[in-house]
């Protein structure tokens, strides 16, 4: 039996591997533009607040708005065909989602990555397992704000007591915090443990087998 309505997740370091193929893109706008080159750990500090700031901290200091947006565009014509070169599930997820399944816990996406990309890729890897996959959009402000956690809960038909929101980053933790659901901490991401705790994180799991024990 779930513990909860609706089990909310994030993308890109809690279900997806997603670091390499986002470094191969930024670098890959970085190299059109003659800017250098950003290592993974770079990128891997870079991600979580959507990929216009992954761009903006990965230019030189003082690139122009100009040439960061152009940059930006180079990135995305190039990472909607490269996004599912090296990303792929942690672990466990795909079981972890199939066991909410089968406890008739629905389970959904809220991610910072642009809309088109969280779409295609929960459609591509997860199949059925996600019936809400939201995206950051111009009409909705990205995590932190709570925007896509309430347009996800509308959409699910669930209300907040009734929700929960997983994570790996702070700003997964701020999310949660403002859109009033608990929030469950994942150290297998972007963000390892100590970082977590620092940044607020009340419960964390190590394991995808271990996130699950905390769900149903």
């Amino acid at each position: 039996m779930a513990r909860y309505q609706a089990v909310i997740f994030d993308l890109d370091g809690t279900l997806l591997d997603t670091l390499e193929d986002l470094a191969d893109s930024t670098n890959f706008a970085l190299a059109a533009h003659g800017f250098p080159r950003r290592s993974l750990e770079e990128v891997r500090r870079f991600v979580g607040n959507g990929v216009a700031n992954l761009i903006r901290r990965a230019v030189p200091e003082g690139t122009s708005p100009e040439a960061v947006e152009r940059c930006l565009a180079d990135f995305k014509a190039h990472y909607l065909t490269n996004m599912q070169n090296k990303t792929r599930p942690y672990p466990g997820i795909p079981e972890l989602l199939e066991a909410l399944k089968a406890a008739g816990c629905p389970a959904a996406v809220v991610s910072n990555k642009f809309d088109g990309a969280v779409k295609g890729l929960c459609r591509d890897y997860f199949g059925g397992l996600l019936p809400v996959a939201l995206g950051e959009t111009p009409e909705r402000r990205k995590k932190p704000a709570p925007d896509l956690v309430v347009s996800c809960l509308e959409a699910l038909g669930v209300p907040a007591s009734g929700a929960v929101y997983v994570g790996d980053s702070d700003v997964d933790i701020q999310t949660a915090a403002n859109a009033g659901l608990p929030c469950l901490s994942v150290t297998w991401g972007f963000r390892d443990r100590s970082f977590l705790l620092e940044h607020g994180a009340t419960v964390l799991a190590e394991t995808p087998q271990e996130l699950l024990g905390l769900l149903l």
